[in-house]
């Protein structure tokens, strides 16, 4: 059976938002989130930035009757803040003078249709993964890019996906060039693969995808 595809619509709206994720990527990121859906358990993305990726996992979610979750303090990440390659400053606050990406977020949703079909946690991703209690049915890490933030993500998120789930990580570059181009995700794809408890099942790009196989991390 040939991967599934978002509708031409939510991939029309996904190219138009502000983001970095390229189409590719991108599709594989749906296909995963619409084999994720079918365990009817809620899709977990961290980093949601201004949704470009948050679009697919909506639409997935809406077409598997489930919903995406979506966490992030919406302050941006390392690499966004001033004087680095990927800031922009139209998503500077000019009243705090801070990055707040959250409007840029709420209208990318509104225009792609898909508001009743995600909830949006507003907040540092270890403390939201502390207080969550249930099971997930995808994982997709592409939140900071520094060994801190990245291992926080997978070891708070982690332990909460489902059997047979899929955890995704995104920015997953083995060759260095600089701190803040994927090593970071890529020494946590290494550690998921070295922990026994997950199964790689596809590779797009600098996105990994693995199945919980196991359990731990």
């Amino acid at each position: 059976m040939p991967p599934a595809t978002p509708k031409p619509e939510t991939l029309a709206a996904f190219e138009a938002a502000k983001g970095f994720m390229p189409v590719d990527e991108g599709l594989a990121l749906y296909a995963a989130a619409a084999e994720a859906g079918a365990l009817g358990l809620p899709l977990l993305e961290v980093g949601t930035y201004c949704g470009r990726s948050t679009i697919l996992l909506a639409d997935a979610a809406r077409e598997a009757g489930t919903v995406a979750v979506t966490v992030d303090h919406h302050r941006g990440s390392e690499e966004q803040q001033p004087g680095w390659d990927y800031h922009d400053p139209e998503v500077v606050d000019p009243e705090v003078g801070l990055m707040d990406t959250l409007p840029t977020f709420r209208r990318t949703l509104h225009r792609a249709g898909l508001e009743d079909h995600v909830i949006a946690i507003v907040g540092r991703s270890p403390q939201a993964a502390k207080v969550w209690a249930g099971e997930v049915g995808l994982v997709f890490v592409d939140g900071g890019h520094t060994d801190e933030h990245a291992t926080n993500d997978y070891e708070g998120w982690a332990p909460h996906l489902a059997e047979g789930g899929l955890l995704v990580i995104h920015d997953v570059f083995p060759d260095l060039v600089d701190e803040f181009t994927g090593q970071a995700p890529y020494r946590v794809y290494l550690r998921a693969l070295g922990s026994g408890a997950f199964t790689e099942v596809a590779a797009t790009g600098s996105l990994r995808v693995l199945r919980r196989t196991g359990a731990g991390i």
